[in-house]
């Protein structure tokens, strides 16, 4: 049974007068626990696709399922519950709250989602354990090196338990050695069962998912599995 299933995405943006064709009809299934690249040059509208499939944006025409549950026809407030229940994103700039601490950054998503202080609280401290950020909790992001901070955002993303990590060039601020660190995190998570779907422009990077999806000119050009 699929977890995600597209079935001929398209995306039309009016540019001026113009319209541009960002995706021509994209069609692709992606099962529970798998580990997906996505990649593409500057423009060929992987970045349009993860918007779509991450419930932040909608397609013009096609149709989107995500568990079962058709969520292309969602607006607003539908596609942010389906967010907050479904998926985790990770930015390649972190987007912390610099004045909170990494445990309060964690605890957000689950006060948003109505849990009490207690159990918001003990999940937070669950997965910042779970990224190997236990003696790092009560620092504030300033107090942190970069690979701590992306780990905290590794943390927040996965705290709701969501079916789809997404992770958009998230080694793209850091350096070598720190981003083979969180990579090595992201096949952890995989290897224990969570779904992750991943935008990089590296095939360094893209080599260690099960499977590559190549895009360009709003096109599927490839669907490979790695080796």
């Amino acid at each position: 049974m699929s977890l995600i299933k597209a079935e001929g995405i398209t995306k039309q943006y009016l540019l001026g007068n113009q319209t541009v064709d960002a995706l021509r009809g994209i069609s692709f299934d992606i099962n529970q626990g798998e580990f997906i690249a996505i990649m593409g040059p500057s423009g060929s509208g992987k970045s349009t696709l993860m918007n779509i499939i991450g419930c932040l944006d909608t397609p013009t025409q096609g149709k989107y399922f995500l568990n079962q549950q058709e969520v292309s026809t969602f607006k607003g407030d539908e596609l942010a519950k389906i967010r907050n229940k479904e998926i985790g994103f990770v930015f390649q700039t972190f987007h912390l709250l610099a004045r909170n601490t990494a445990l309060d950054n964690v605890m957000l998503p689950l006060k948003y989602a109505g849990f009490d202080k207690a159990k918001q609280m003990k999940r937070a401290k669950s997965v910042l354990l779970q990224v190997g950020l236990e003696s790092r909790m009560e620092h504030q992001p300033s107090e942190l090196s970069g690979g701590q901070q992306q780990r905290v955002a590794i943390a927040r993303a996965l705290v709701n338990k969501p079916s789809i990590l997404f992770a958009d060039e998230p080694t793209g601020n850091l350096d070598s050695q720190t981003g083979n660190e969180v990579i090595k995190l992201f096949k952890d998570l995989h290897d224990q069962g969570q779904t992750i779907i991943l935008i990089t422009h590296e095939n360094e990077i893209a080599s260690i998912a099960q499977r590559t999806i190549f895009i360009k000119d709003g096109l599927i050009e490839s669907d490979t599995q790695n080796k």
